[in-house]
């Protein structure tokens, strides 16, 4: 099958789902389609017991899809900066040491609490993962998605504040995720010791290295586009800072999605302030509006398509039970502790702690590094049990987010 063919099947599918989401089930457009793609999987799988053939075709187009790549290489450098180029900078300078202590204090927490308790959870299934490989777990875990967070926000009316503290955290977070990741990576699968020094290297190169990165390449492209009026060829550079940009980060070893979320904050604010004409943040905002809807709704099928390539049986069905709640104490001690520290100097919206705690969203990114591990039977644990925590992740705690708000918090 052609890579046009692949492309053409899954957009028609997406836009097949949304269709039907829209008219017949209701729910926001990312939950919806991810859950019309779950239920099209089951569907598939029990249509395999009658006709394998059907269940074949399918987990044929998804493997050729191989979805850790078209997340991570593809579609996640376009929906980062999407999310990035509608957040107000003043916004995020205002909760700047929320943001920063959730970001750094809060994924390291929540890594060990929930490398701890999935540990003892699959030790009592009769799992063998050693505790660092729960610790890797943990490091892919731990840090929310942005895609998944800022997507249902928008449609759980949370207060401002608090929607700033989660949607920033869910942006900057991933640096310091992917850093434990490669190096707790290295010690479970190399066999590799890690000294502080070589996890403060990558730091720096990942985290410090990407912001550096981004923040020049976002230069570079506001001096271009204030150097010229016309939206089509401003739309293009966008374009081209997103692409070309991800592309030389991952070349040169930096955080590409830390590189894109700081370009996009660049452009989207001192850019779309000093550098574009009204016409041109019209259709930017148009563009970038488009493509993040597209590629926001593709995602969600791919995720629900997934269930079909998973090996799952009973035992990594529990598993994958036992760490839902898991992680959810994971990260309400993750948020509570730097909250509680905070606290002290600044005031927080009324039920903060447990609307970060639900709004804390996994998602596609967590999938994907899953799927990055190399083949093992650990890796066939850890990446069931994630797809478990994800799928909860968006149903539930996706569609229940403004219920709690609004029990919660006073209008």
């Amino acid at each position: 099958m052609t890579l046009f063919q692949i492309i053409a099947i899954l957009i028609s599918l997406t836009a097949i789902f949304s269709y039907l989401n829209y008219r017949y089930f209701k729910l926001p457009a990312t939950i919806g389609v991810m859950l019309i793609a779950l239920l099209v999987s089951l569907a598939l799988i029990i249509a395999g017991h009658f006709a394998p053939w059907i269940r074949e075709g399918a987990e044929d187009l998804l493997r050729q899809v191989e979805f850790g790549n078209a997340l991570m290489q593809g579609m996640l450098c376009f929906l980062l900066f999407a999310g990035a180029l509608h957040i107000d900078l003043n916004d995020l300078a205002d909760h700047k040491g929320v943001i920063a202590t959730l970001a750094v204090a809060g994924v390291v927490i929540s890594l060990f609490v929930f490398g701890t308790l999935i540990h003892w959870a699959l030790g009592w299934l009769g799992f063998e993962l050693s505790y660092v490989w729960c610790l890797l777990f943990g490091a892919l875990i731990s840090p929310t998605d942005p895609v998944a967070v800022i997507g249902i926000l928008k449609d759980a009316k949370v207060p401002r504040a608090l929607e700033v503290q989660i949607a920033g955290e869910s942006l900057f977070n991933d640096g310091i995720g992917v850093v434990a990741f490669i190096v707790l990576s290295e010690i479970a699968v190399a066999g590799q010791n890690a000294s502080a020094g070589h996890i403060g290297l990558l730091f720096l190169e990942e985290a410090v290295g990407g912001a550096v990165f981004g923040f020049g390449m976002g230069w570079i492209a506001y001096r271009l586009l204030k150097s010229v009026d016309n939206y089509r060829v401003e739309v293009m550079l966008t374009l081209a800072l997103v692409m070309g940009g991800y592309a030389l980060a991952a070349a040169i070893h930096v955080s590409g999605p830390i590189a894109v979320v700081v370009a996009g904050l660049f452009i989207g604010n001192h850019g779309r302030r000093f550098a574009m004409s009204d016409t041109t943040r019209h259709n930017l905002d148009a563009f970038w509006e488009l493509i993040d809807e597209i590629l926001n709704a593709l995602l969600f099928v791919l995720i629900g398509l997934e269930m079909l390539v998973l090996a799952f049986t009973r035992d990594l069905f529990f598993a994958g039970l036992l760490a839902i709640p898991a992680i959810l104490l994971a990260r309400w001690v993750s948020v509570v502790v730097p909250v509680t520290v905070i606290r002290r100097w600044r005031e927080f919206t009324p039920g903060a702690v447990t609307i970060m705690t639900w709004g804390g969203l996994r998602g596609g990114i967590s999938v994907a590094l899953a799927l990055s591990l190399p083949p093992s039977p650990e890796r066939d644990t850890v990446l069931a049990v994630t797809y478990i925590v994800v799928i909860f992740s968006i149903l539930v705690q996706g569609l229940t987010l403004e219920r709690v708000v609004r029990a919660l918090v006073k209008h």
